[in-house]
């Protein structure tokens, strides 16, 4: 049996995680995604009859869940009731695994492009806290406003407005007003 020194040892465990770790390749150029994107809803609306969503699937989760701790709770509101009412299964639904493999694949090719590491972005100015609670506010407003607008931005915006929808393209504009509007409130996030 063999036995490693100390600094054999660190230069077998530093080898070993350069080894591991994969070289950070740039992100493809912006009008190419947007194209492979538009494919991509194409190819979902053709072979699915569906469109791109997110925000449904997140929710069908969130009322599995419900369904799980509070099945009186699920029973008794009609909004939830249509999702997982009675022997209904939250999660026999086609966007949840499309959120489950939007997840699965953002991870996966992250891990091939060498991009997955913990970190959080945020302007010099303010602090890793302040980041983490403007960025859980923003997060929930979201969700509120997609759950109110009956889609998020992949459902509403990108399917919505593909297929020409009037609804589809006011929530769009409705989300870029807003975020105009909004980011001379939040610059400081970034500067």
């Amino acid at each position: 049996m063999a036995v490693l020194s100390p600094t054999a040892q660190d230069g077998a465990q530093t080898q070993a995680r350069t080894a591991a770790r994969r070289v950070e390749r740039p992100y493809v150029n912006a009008y190419m995604g947007g194209f492979l994107l538009g494919l991509v809803l194409f190819a979902t609306f053709f072979l699915t009859g569906n469109g791109l969503g997110a925000s449904g699937g997140m929710n069908r989760i969130i009322v599995f869940l419900q369904d799980a701790l509070v099945p009186e709770h699920v029973n008794r509101v009609p909004y939830l009731l249509d999702m997982a009412g009675g022997d209904k299964n939250p999660l026999d639904n086609w966007v949840v695994f499309l959120t489950v493999g939007v997840l699965l694949g953002g991870f996966v090719s992250g891990w091939l492009n060498g991009r997955v590491k913990w970190e959080l972005n945020k302007g010099p100015n303010i602090s890793a806290r302040t980041r983490l609670i403007f960025a859980f506010i923003g997060g929930t407003l979201m969700g509120y406003g997609a759950r109110l607008a009956r889609g998020c931005t992949s459902g509403q915006a990108l399917s919505g407005g593909a297929v020409l929808s009037v609804g589809s393209w006011a929530f769009m504009l409705a989300i870029f007003a807003a975020a105009y509007m909004l980011a001379y409130f939040v610059r400081r996030l970034w500067n």
